[in-house]
């Protein structure tokens, strides 16, 4: 019975143990080689294009609901994406073609771009970072005298995602679509975020938050209210009695999860305390995950072919958990909060599972 979570927080703590061992045995059974993660990579690419171009298309269809997947799923498609992208540089060591292959990368990139911005105005930013991120770590393992990331394509970049943000704005007023507008968006937070963050600051403690400053007064726990939480079919499958919000109650939810950064999101619903180890645990990924490339990468130079796969996943899943952790702390908790929170322990743990390595 000890084990049965007794809070939202608890339930995270232990699923987050859960999913980074199950991903490490995972990961460590499965012969990761160089031409299995590359094959996947790219076929798993084609299918997010494929999910997130069903989802836009439904924005425009009347008999059909969109499921915004960018939130899952964002993360993951920087995480294939750029695992394709890290294993071009091998293939051209080793005297082949490419051409056709940067084909279809090229159009996997932009089908993505084009359908996730149309789906979600903040998957754009986030996808922006991830490339730029996964670029960078491609350019340094590989010593490319010639970066994807130089002042040249971060220009073009800012130029894309303007074009796109007035292509979608564009398509709002014409279609009197509010919900792709992001000048909508940013009317929405530039009118909330004063008051939620005045909320999370006069009522933020080391271990929580005041109780009756939640929608639930009184009634609420002071600590792990559910503003930070997995999905709720994860609390109602197993029917723990956490609180949970419903219906109009996301409304009262959005105070926290829409309009702030996920550090305040974090710090409100678990404390300062929680939030200094969610700080420690992120920093600790990164460095970690940096750490174990640079191992990867020497390995390589030696000629060691082993570690190919391992390194072009352990580049998409770094890059992935990066740009989340950006988006997610540092402008918009929902990045990082319910299904999405999901998605982004198991990027945790797609890095931290590099740190064993079985011997076959």
């Amino acid at each position: 019975m000890a084990l049965i979570a007794s809070s939202h927080l608890m339930l995270i703590i232990e699923f987050a143990i859960l999913i980074h061992l199950g991903v490490l045995l995972l990961l460590n059974f499965i012969p990761l080689n160089f031409s299995l993660v590359f094959v996947l990579s790219l076929i798993l690419g084609v299918g997010l294009t494929i999910l997130f171009g069903i989802d836009a298309a439904c924005l425009v269809l009347p008999m059909f609901n969109h499921h915004e997947f960018t939130h899952p799923y964002g993360p993951l498609a920087i995480l294939v994406v750029v695992t394709s992208w890290s294993i071009i540089p091998v293939i051209e060591g080793q005297g082949s073609k490419t051409s056709n292959i940067r084909l279809l990368l090229y159009l996997i990139t932009a089908g993505i771009t084009l359908f996730g911005a149309v789906v979600h105005r903040d998957f754009l930013i986030m996808w922006a970072l991830g490339l730029i991120a996964g670029f960078l770590i491609i350019s340094k393992n590989f010593k490319k005298e010639t970066s994807y990331v130089n002042v040249r394509n971060i220009f073009l970049i800012i130029v894309g995602l303007l074009l796109v943000f007035g292509l979608m704005e564009g398509l709002a007023q014409l279609l009197d679509m509010q919900i792709i507008s992001p000048l909508s968006r940013i009317d929405r937070m530039s009118n909330n975020q004063l008051s939620s963050l005045k909320l999370v600051l006069d009522n933020t403690n080391l271990w929580g938050h005041t109780a009756n400053s939640t929608y639930w007064g009184n009634a609420g726990l002071g600590n792990s209210d559910g503003y930070i939480s997995l999905p709720l079919t994860f609390v109602t499958l197993f029917g723990l009695p956490f609180p949970l919000f419903y219906g109009i109650l996301v409304t009262k939810k959005d105070v926290i999860d829409y309009f702030l950064p996920g550090i305040f999101g974090v710090g409100y619903d678990f404390g300062y305390i929680a939030l200094a180890i969610t700080v420690i645990w992120i920093i600790s990924v990164i460095i970690i995950g940096i750490k174990v490339l640079n191992k990867y990468r020497i390995q390589r130079e030696r000629g060691n072919k082993k570690f190919l796969g391992r390194e072009a996943l352990l580049t998409g899943s770094l890059a992935a958990f990066i740009a989340q952790t950006i988006l997610g702390f540092f402008i918009i908790t929902r990045t990082i909060n319910g299904s999405a929170l999901v998605t982004y322990l198991f990027l945790s743990a797609m890095v931290l599972s590099h740190i064993v390595t079985t011997k076959r």
